[in-house]
């Protein structure tokens, strides 16, 4: 059995829980989002995620645009092609969807590219907060909306 891992990261959108096993990183949690039941069964141990703190450090700093970790991702073989889409999107650029949708060949996804961009365990990282609707409106955020904005404002501002 591997041992799974967390610690906290004060940042600018406010505490992240972040979760992970000895190989890799599993999971990024807002706040808004996290209970202390996601790390029963975890050891609190901070140095394990020196990488990844640095990392989003970086990035909150406008020093990071792509991050270079090792993840490990728990989902369906469509939710996994959907992140995997996602991590294409240019720092500081949005896409729809359907974007989305029409990029992994299933033009009529985009309820489905939704449902899985909402499951995306490691946000930031794989950017679901660059998806916005076809209408250029900010829509669902596992973090909230005001989350989600600051996110896209601190892109924008460092381009």
């Amino acid at each position: 059995m591997m041992l799974k891992f967390y610690c906290y990261l004060n940042s600018p959108i406010g505490k992240l829980l972040l979760e992970g096993h000895e190989k890799a990183l599993t999971g990024i949690f807002f706040p808004k989002t996290w209970t202390e039941r996601n790390i029963d069964d975890c050891l609190l141990n901070k140095s394990h995620f020196t990488g990844v703190i640095n990392q989003l450090e970086e990035y909150f700093r406008g020093q990071r645009q792509d991050f270079d970790l090792v993840l490990d991702l728990r989902g369906t073989k469509f939710q996994k092609q959907v992140w995997q889409e996602l991590t294409t999107i240019p720092y500081g650029v949005t896409c729809s969807y359907a974007d989305i949708a029409l990029a992994i060949n299933n033009p009529k996804g985009c309820r489905a590219v939704g449902m899985a961009n909402g499951k995306n365990p490691i946000p930031i990282i794989i950017p679901c907060h660059r998806v916005i609707g076809k209408n250029g409106t900010l829509t669902g955020f596992g973090g909230g909306l005001d989350i989600k904005q600051q996110l896209l404002e601190l892109e924008r501002k460092h381009l």
